[in-house]
């Protein structure tokens, strides 16, 4: 098993550069990294680097460290104009050439919250369907892999691991697979039992956290009632053996 850093760790910290993480990520002995865009997007505006420096650093045969995921394309479904539709594509292939200068062979896709229409799980499995296999069309020459992160949260349109992976699973295409955050499978109540059952293959990615035992769906149930897996107060003390149980015999 390899063991990568998530940028969503640390995107708030003072002084906090992609360059920077690289560095430390490095050093103490990571195998990946999980870039994230915000912060990417965020360095680059402030001229912290350009990507051909990154693009340069990854090439460096002096440096071990791989980028695991951009992270992220985010809110690709459930758009309602064609302009709206047109505009996840473009930012789609801008995307894939960041790739292909950063050696990333892999892009997480965020579903879209706050939808304008009351859609059923049905229509939203559908559209997520469609546009997936529109953007397999797109990756599948540079030999990109997409993820999907549910995200457990009410107001996400995919917030559950069983309704991300029947999409994954519709889309029947290798490049197309989950990114699991524990701390997202704990907040919208994700079957255990549909985990077990999964493909462990079509993990791509498990996000390790812990969390404080709020109340599913809580309004106020968000990224700071996180922990490190295992620290006192982590709910899922009777879960975590299970799940890291599934990680270790599955690989993922």
């Amino acid at each position: 098993m390899k063991i990568g850093f998530n940028e969503g760790c640390n995107r708030f910290c003072q002084d906090h550069s992609v360059l920077k993480d690289l560095e430390y990520c490095e050093k103490h002995g990571f195998d990946y990294i999980d870039i994230q865009s915000e912060c990417l997007n965020r360095d680059l505006e402030a001229g912290k680097y350009t990507l051909e420096d990154l693009s340069a650093w990854f090439r460096d045969p002096a440096h071990k460290l791989k980028m695991l995921s951009y992270n992220a394309l985010i809110f690709f479904n459930m758009k309602q104009t064609q302009a709206e539709k047109a505009a996840v594509m473009e930012e789609l292939d801008e995307i894939i050439r960041r790739c292909n200068m950063l050696d990333c062979k892999m892009i997480v896709v965020i579903p879209s919250m706050d939808l304008p229409v009351h859609a059923t799980v049905d229509e939203i499995k559908a559209d997520a369907v469609a546009v997936l296999k529109e953007m397999v069309k797109k990756v599948e020459p540079h030999g990109i892999k997409l993820s999907i992160e549910f995200c457990g949260a009410p107001s996400m349109s995919i917030n559950r691991f069983e309704d991300a992976y029947a999409i994954a699973q519709a889309v029947d295409s290798p490049l197309v697979g989950i990114t699991l955050d524990q701390y997202h499978f704990h907040a919208m109540a994700s079957s255990f039992e549909a985990l077990e059952k999964a493909d462990g293959s079509k993990i791509f990615v498990w996000h390790l956290n812990g969390s404080e035992n709020m109340p599913c769906g809580a309004p106020y149930n968000t990224d700071e009632k996180r922990l490190w897996p295992g620290e006192p107060g982590d709910c899922r003390l009777s879960g975590p053996p299970a799940l890291c149980r599934y990680v270790e015999e599955n690989r993922v």
